[in-house]
């Protein structure tokens, strides 16, 4: 489905009032929106565990934190387009910041952070009425040409939304690390050490909403 932003939206699932609408990663170089195997191969399990709630995966129209307002315009124009009643943002690495930066739109109930991105400069009041969750694996690093993001980064970000009166939880998860799955040479999804947790817990965060 194209959106109105230019952006797609790849929706699969059930058609009850509940939508989870799910963000990718990103990167500094501007380049052109992919899908996410870590997202794709997620929806895939949890639509099997949960068969009445609407998923939605979108595509940016450029994935870079250095145009992370058009990422939010994307998310924006998502929520609208999966129609869910209730809307849980489900943002992974950068989409985690993407996510914090839709939250205000009035569908979303709960925020949920992928092992979320969380820049100190980026504003978290849109989160204020929504229940903020966050899992993180224990092994997650930045390292010179793998992509990561300290767990430390996002515990920092998720206090500084308590600190404001954000209601939530912050998980590790040991063993993981950042990703759920890779898509390696083009091939099928790969899970990656831990995935089935991941699935369980956010599976369990979705059913609580």
């Amino acid at each position: 489905m194209k959106l109105s932003t230019g952006a797609e939206l790849r929706i699969s699932g059930g058609d009850g009032p509940l939508a989870v609408v799910c963000m990718n990663g990103g990167q500094s170089a501007e380049v052109e929106g992919t899908w996410s195997a870590t997202v794709e191969w997620l929806v895939a399990k949890l639509t099997a565990r949960l068969p009445d709630v609407r998923f939605a995966e979108l595509r940016y129209r450029i994935k870079s934190w250095r145009r992370l307002p058009l990422c939010v315009e994307d998310a924006r124009a998502a929520i609208e387009a999966a129609g869910g009643e209730r809307t849980i943002l489900l943002g992974f690495s950068m989409g985690g910041a993407v996510a914090i930066g839709a939250a205000s739109e009035p569908p979303v109930v709960k925020v949920i952070g992928l092992a979320p991105w969380i820049p100190p400069q980026l504003p978290l009041e849109g989160l204020l009425g929504r229940r903020f969750s966050v899992f993180h694996g224990t092994l997650d690093r930045y390292l010179p040409g793998i992509p990561g993001v300290s767990p430390r980064l996002s515990r920092t970000g998720f206090e500084r939304a308590r600190a404001l009166g954000v209601e939530g939880d912050y998980t590790l998860i040991p063993g993981a690390v950042h990703g759920i799955a890779v898509r390696p040479f083009g091939l099928g999804l790969v899970p990656l050490p831990r995935a089935k947790r991941w699935v369980e817990l956010v599976a369990r965060e979705i059913v609580g909403s």
